[in-house]
């Protein structure tokens, strides 16, 4: 199990310095999630290829240091994927929130794994999967739309 040191370095670097929010320009699709109960807010913008690989992706959108990290570092991991795999990853990562991950697809999920630690704290589960939900309603639906993680 990672250290806390290391999970703090992980979280406040893309909380800080993150690499993919920012507008995109003419995406191809793009959903906004909200978490009602604390006001996390992630407007996640994709370009899909025709051949389903995600050529490029950026949020926006405010909220607590984990929405907004555990979103870029969900970007890293998709960009360059197809749909197919950036769906196991969202799947994997789901898993690894309510702490039934083994240590093989821990290491799929790379930075993004240093949040393993959220499946102890429930009140910040919705948090962290806010992006990785919004992600997979963009996958399932392709298009625009909004999705809430209310029911957590």
């Amino acid at each position: 199990m990672q250290s806390r040191t290391f999970y703090n370095e992980i979280l406040t670097e893309h909380n800080l310095h993150p690499e993919h929010k920012h507008p995109l320009i003419d995406p191809t699709d793009s959903m906004r999630g909200v978490n009602p109960s604390c006001g996390d807010d992630v407007t996640l913008q994709l370009t899909i290829g025709e051949d389903g690989v995600i050529q490029d992706g950026a949020f926006i959108g405010d909220g607590c240091a984990i929405s907004q990290a555990s979103a870029d570092m969900m970007l890293d991991l998709v960009i360059g994927r197809t749909k197919e795999e950036a769906v196991q990853l969202k799947d994997t990562f789901m898993k690894m929130i309510k702490g039934k991950v083994t240590e093989e697809e821990l290491e799929m999920l790379e930075e993004a794994s240093s949040l393993q630690d959220i499946a102890h704290m429930p009140a910040r589960v919705k948090c962290a999967v806010l992006g990785w939900r919004t992600l997979e309603q963009i996958l399932e639906n392709r298009g625009t739309g909004e999705v809430t993680t209310e029911g957590e």
